[in-house]
């Protein structure tokens, strides 16, 4: 007897076996019926491939959680860099300020030099060294001896003066030098940290490509695998995964409490949750904000690259901070002090233009991606490396940590 095959065989069989009576035989007469144990056979075998769809989209979502481990993993690396970049910049520009503080200290007090030099010369011109009944014999009557004390007197205080100021221009420019050397220690230090968070950033970004392509071609396999078992094309399978996919992501964005979080940015606090706080009032939003809304609709389609800030690659921060320089205003490129330098809003006073984060925790401090919010629950950002620059939902990942108006 002739044994059906999977497909539409193999629904066509189950459909026919439901007519018949369990037990009952096939008819001899015609070699085309199923029997019984074809119809068992059929149904463990439609089980079996059914088991076998389920296996593959398990491996699926467990290839979409690694891409995403591996995605966060380099966020957060490459934001690291560029926080090193960025204190290493300020640590430059206090040294730069502090070394400019060293000099003007030294011209105070080589000009000090001078005065306190003609204030001693003029002092022992006036006989400042005279005992006092030297004074008395030299004097000429009691006038003169006058005249002279006042004039004495006068010299002495101008000397106090000068010699007063000269020493307290000396401490000012070695406290000046002091703290210029230390500002050289420290913007040294934070080149050396930059450099090896540069590296981490790096090593980590190349990792995540290495990865993503991986997974990428596992997921391609798959998915050519789920379409062979359930009969499909592979282009209907993509789409099935996709549609099955975005559906797992909203259960879990639906499942997920929304936090409030602090409004005012700190250190690491004592308390690892911390009581969250009202934001307060937002203010009202920049002008600037249809600008970086078009600069970076402009940038959509272009490639992410750790680290970059254009013109044609971008990271995430890289991105914001070069939108809102289009709007007028100077980001830094680095999440973490974009959010400090932004004003905290609550998720509900969220305006076109706003920043929109992604951390751990409930302190900014852990803050490692960021996206431009441009209205209708939109948000553009330079997602993570395999992905170029792309308007989506605001929860096409999670629901934000934290929320920002420039």
């Amino acid at each position: 007897m002739r044994t059906p095959t999977l497909g539409s065989g193999l629904l066509a069989l189950v459909l026919t076996a439901a007519v018949f009576v369990p037990g009952a035989q096939a008819d001899p007469a015609d070699p085309d019926t199923p029997s019984v144990s074809d119809v068992r056979a059929a149904r463990d075998r439609a089980s079996v491939a059914k088991t076998k769809v389920q296996v593959v989209q398990e491996k699926l979502a467990a290839a979409a959680a690694d891409l995403e481990t591996a995605s966060v993993r380099a966020a957060k690396a490459t934001e690291a860099w560029n926080g090193a970049r960025w204190a290493a910049q300020q640590a430059r520009t206090a040294q730069r300020v502090a070394e400019a503080a060293s000099v003007r200290a030294d011209q105070t007090m080589a000009l000090q030099k001078v005065d306190y030099r003609d204030a001693v010369i003029t002092a022992e011109a006036m006989g400042l060294e005279l005992s006092a009944v030297g004074a008395f014999i030299s004097a000429d009557g009691m006038e003169a001896l006058v005249e002279r004390s006042a004039a004495i007197d006068h010299v002495q205080a101008m000397f106090n003066q000068q010699r007063n100021e000269f020493i307290a221009a000396a401490d000012d420019a070695e406290k000046a030098e002091k703290v210029a050397s230390a500002a050289a220690v420290r913007a040294d230090r934070a080149a050396a940290d930059a450099r090896v968070a540069r590296d981490e950033a790096q090593d980590a970004a190349r990792t995540a490509a290495a990865t993503t392509a991986r997974i990428e071609r596992r997921k391609a396999q798959l998915v050519r695998t789920l379409a062979r078992l359930q009969g499909v094309s592979v282009t209907l399978a993509a789409r099935r995964q996709a549609a099955l996919e975005e559906e797992r992501r909203a259960a879990r964005v639906a499942a997920r409490p929304t936090p409030v979080r602090d409004a005012t940015p700190t250190p690491e606090p004592k308390d690892p949750d911390p009581k969250p706080a009202d934001p307060g009032p937002a203010p009202a939003p920049s002008n600037g904000a249809q600008a970086a809304i078009a600069f970076a609709r402009a940038q959509l389609g272009e490639p992410y690259r750790w680290g970059a800030s254009g013109p044609n690659a971008w990271d995430c921060s890289g991105l914001t901070a070069e939108a809102w320089a289009a709007g007028g205003k100077s980001l830094p490129h680095y999440s973490v002090a974009q959010y400090d330098v932004s004003t905290p809003i609550s998720g509900g006073q969220l305006r076109p233009g706003d920043l929109v984060f992604w951390g751990e925790g409930s302190n900014p401090g852990s803050i490692y991606h960021v996206a431009l919010y441009v209205g209708n629950g939109q948000i553009i950002h330079a997602p993570r490396t395999g992905r170029p620059v792309t308007q989506e939902s605001l929860h096409y990942w999670r629901t934000p940590d934290f929320y920002a108006r420039p």
